[in-house]
């Protein structure tokens, strides 16, 4: 327990995340993406602020920007795909697991009904949205979404959002002194990441009232 916590907070401290990107390079980053997108137990992993500060060290020539695209976005993409070979496979019995540290169902029902509502395009939308992307195309595996079509999310929706984010950071990386405020950049990006997430929970609240309120009314 005390080593996953100091592990959490290692990955959200600005300086020691910079220096885990710069000593881990693509195959840790890879591993993080993949991790974050393909495993149910990866939904706390960092994966916006990841990849911006990946882009701002690819920009201040730590790593090469377009090798590194390439890479992470082979890595979200397979990352996808085992979480819908998860979901395939275990079907509606994964909803059923009990809560855990690691595992949180809420999270999955979450993603389910965004998924209800958005359809297919949720593999895209899910991508710029935390603990969504986690548990997206787990949720497609259960309803059995074909496949072709899937892939074609995830690839778009892959790398979409890796390119767009190490784009970001790479941009930032330019700007000579940025790295006096890395901490306050990554803060920026884990809430701007959560806005989205917020403003669909307080439309879903809002409409569950109006729901509740007509049936009052009826």
């Amino acid at each position: 327990m005390e080593h996953l916590k100091e592990w959490i907070s290692y990955l959200y401290d600005a300086q020691k995340l910079k220096e885990l990107i710069i000593v881990g390079s693509y195959p840790v980053l890879s591993a993080i993406v993949f991790a974050e997108t393909g495993l149910l137990i990866g939904f706390f992993l960092p994966g916006d602020s990841l990849l911006v500060t990946a882009g701002i060290l690819a920009g201040q020539g730590y790593l090469n920007a377009p090798l590194l695209m390439v890479i992470l976005s082979i890595a979200a993409i397979v990352g996808d795909t085992v979480g819908y070979s998860i979901g395939y496979r275990a079907g509606p019995h994964i909803f059923k697991r009990p809560k855990s540290l690691l595992f949180d169902p809420e999270h999955l029902n979450r993603a389910h009904r965004f998924y209800e509502k958005y359809g297919g395009k949720t593999i895209v939308i899910a991508r710029f949205l935390p603990l969504i992307r986690t548990f997206a195309p787990v949720v497609a595996g259960v309803g059995k979404m074909h496949y072709p079509r899937f892939l074609f999310f995830n690839i778009f929706g892959g790398i979409g959002w890796i390119v767009s984010m190490v784009s970001v950071g790479y941009f930032l990386g330019s700007i000579p002194g940025v790295d006096r405020y890395l901490h306050l950049i990554i803060i920026l990006v884990i809430v701007i990441s959560f806005i989205p997430g917020v403003v669909e929970f307080m439309k879903e609240r809002a409409k569950r009232k109006r729901e509740a309120a007509n049936e009052e009314n009826s």
